[in-house]
């Protein structure tokens, strides 16, 4: 008889796990108890220390956080945000006692770690959240290596400072050699309640987005142009819903005057793990005067490709290698992809030395191309399956010159919902449709396409090791990002996951599908799969293709995975912008067990 792996089955029956167990001096007071999101409450300090073994014992109380003189809401871990830096170790089975001091549920996610579903940590799909005063235990097997982070999955603790990077050590030791080895975590910080903020946003979600009123009559537009962002009721400069006029953007929990840095001697050969733990926020990174080998994303690595500069959306991970060289100091730069600030750091050959940082870019500005209007980019939609059959004719397509920028634009409909599969929920929560979105795994990014040094794509990556099995997918799922900006409605095929919470995607167990999204939105979307990775259909040898388990889907474009659903149970699948996941583009993932194939 098949097993239950069902997400009600357990919401009531994991008592189990929580009971009592100390809390540490600095989680208690009464303020701690007050709630989640108040100011007050001690203040907690920017940094972390370091936890490891097979039992650890994490405690979530709350604060408040002043960076750069601005105060703010704070939900610490162990006293700090980020949290600590848990190191565990390939082949341990490990404890993790999460104790809950706020006066509301909690929870941690462990981004990216292959866990049993009912320790994935997402109340209402995986366990039932751990409550005020409770402690819940985790326990699972480490199952893997590599760069990984956590972050609560309850409300919106995320933004106000519940996250923390996880690094797992290879069971036989590590391989890649470096002298030494770095975290760099980057994210931001508002003084204001998240929860005024996503209540903004549905009030009007142009409201943080202080740049849009500078849509400048210096940008080159055709009337046609200007009346097609005026029937989409957006502006080119719309890239961010909140940036840097309420952000302080930060470097594992400083300000960019607030002196983060790293020391090292010249020649060495550095390991720099950089995570994204931002609620909000996509970052572009880069060192200027040294480049960067990039080696490992999401935690699995890849095969080394030297870049200059790269884009990491809202979860993701990179490992680099960096070397460098005489200068005194380096500067590194994680600026917004809005450009309306940056997270700082510093390489320094001595304690406080400086090395000159640049200006902010000019802002990017949306094109047509990002109304999904313009093949420029040269990227077909490959790998598409057609007819039953799969099509593999993925090649570089660089040759192909679509020139559609060309085209006339008359008689086009941002709203063509006709255009639409119908299977698609055509409904208010939908407000634009791509005209023709192609696969841009070929594009590195908003902002990044036009500068002359190199950038990283993911039609750069390949995995480190070929793939011992790599079978053709069976089928195709299609689904499309949907979205209301004005709203600030966000949805997979239409419909907001209050609407579907009970009506998950299926998987079949050992099932090979090909995953095919559609980017009907202006905006880019970091899509966030727990559980399994996938690996990307980026034009590399099926065997080859990079696994991941977040992926950028560039506005008005298409992007594609393949996964194996060998990891039996719920699990949830969403835009990894905070505030767009709260905003509805969420669903529930459901992979039966393998009693169920028998």
């Amino acid at each position: 008889m098949r097993k239950d792996f069902s997400r009600r089955s357990i919401l009531t029956g994991l008592g189990g796990g929580i009971g009592a167990l100390a809390v540490p001096a600095w989680a208690q007071g009464h303020s701690m108890h007050g709630g989640s999101h108040g100011s007050g409450g001690p203040r907690i300090p920017a940094g972390f220390d370091e936890v490891r073994g097979p039992e650890v014992n994490l405690s979530i109380g709350s604060g408040h956080r002043i960076v750069q003189g601005r105060r703010g809401p704070g939900i610490a871990v162990n006293g700090s945000v980020p949290g600590p830096l848990i190191r565990l170790k390939e082949g341990d089975t490990v404890r993790l006692n999460v104790t809950n001091t706020l006066g509301v549920d909690s929870s941690v996610h462990w981004h990216g770690l292959l866990v049993p579903f009912q320790y994935d940590g997402v109340p209402g799909i995986s366990f039932p959240g751990i409550r005020p005063g409770e402690t819940f235990t985790y326990t699972f097997p480490i199952r893997q290596s590599g760069t990984y982070w956590y972050h609560s999955h309850s409300g919106l603790q995320e933004q106000s400072g519940h996250y923390g990077p996880l690094i797992i050590e290879p069971a036989g030791g590590e391989t890649i050699a470096v002298d030494r080895d770095y975290i760099l975590l980057v994210s931001d910080f508002t003084t204001h309640d998240p929860h005024f903020i996503m209540k903004r946003l549905r009030t009007g979600e142009g409201y943080f987005n202080r740049q849009q009123n500078t849509m400048t009559d210096d940008y080159p537009m055709s009337g046609e142009e200007r009346r097609m962002w005026g029937q989409m009721r957006m502006m080119p400069t719309d890239i961010a819903d909140i940036g840097g006029k309420t952000y302080t953007f930060l470097a594992n929990g400083r300000g960019p005057q607030e002196g983060m840095e790293y020391l090292f001697n010249p020649g060495e050969r550095i390991r720099l793990r950089i995570i994204n733990g931002a609620a909000m926020t996509f970052f572009n990174i880069r060192i200027p005067g040294l480049p960067m080998t990039v080696i490992a994303t999401d935690g699995q690595r890849v095969r080394p490709v030297e870049v200059d500069e790269l884009q990491i959306g809202t979860a993701e991970t990179y490992d680099v290698i960096i070397e460098p060289g005489s200068a005194p100091a380096y500067s590194i730069v994680a600026e917004s992809m809005d450009r309306s600030g940056m997270a700082l750091a510093m390489l320094a050959s001595a304690p406080g030395l400086r090395a000159a940082v640049p200006a902010l870019r000019d802002p990017p500005l949306l094109t047509m191309a990002d109304m999904g209007m313009n093949h420029n980019d040269g990227a077909m939609d490959h790998g598409a399956m057609d007819h039953g059959t799969m099509d593999h004719g993925a090649g570089d397509g660089g040759a192909m010159d679509h020139n559609a920028g060309s085209m006339s634009m008359q008689g086009m409909k941002m709203r063509d919902t006709a255009l639409l599969p119908p299977d698609v929920a055509i409904g208010p929560g939908i407000d634009m449709v791509s005209m023709a979105p192609v696969d841009k795994m070929g594009d590195p990014g908003l902002g990044l396409r036009d500068v002359p040094h190199r950038v990283l794509t993911y039609r750069m990556l390949a995995a480190a090791e070929p793939a011992a099995d790599a079978p053709e997918p069976s089928r195709l799922l299609e689904l499309h990002l949907t979205g209301n900006m004005e709203r600030y409605m966000w949805s997979f095929d239409g419909r907001m996951y209050s609407a579907v919470s009970d009506v998950p995607i299926r998987f079949a167990w050992n099932e090979r599908v090909r995953v095919k999204l559609v980017n009907n939105t202006m905006m880019a979307h970091p899509i966030h799969l727990h559980g399994m990775f996938f690996e990307m259909v980026n034009g590399q040898p099926a065997a080859l293709q990079p696994r991941k388990n977040t992926m950028i889907v560039q506005p008005g474009a298409s992007a594609q995975f393949d996964l194996t659903a060998n990891e039996p149970g719920d699990w949830a699948f969403h835009c990894h912008l905070l505030y767009h996941m709260h905003g509805g583009m969420m669903q529930t993932v459901t992979v039966m067990g393998p009693e169920a194939a028998s």
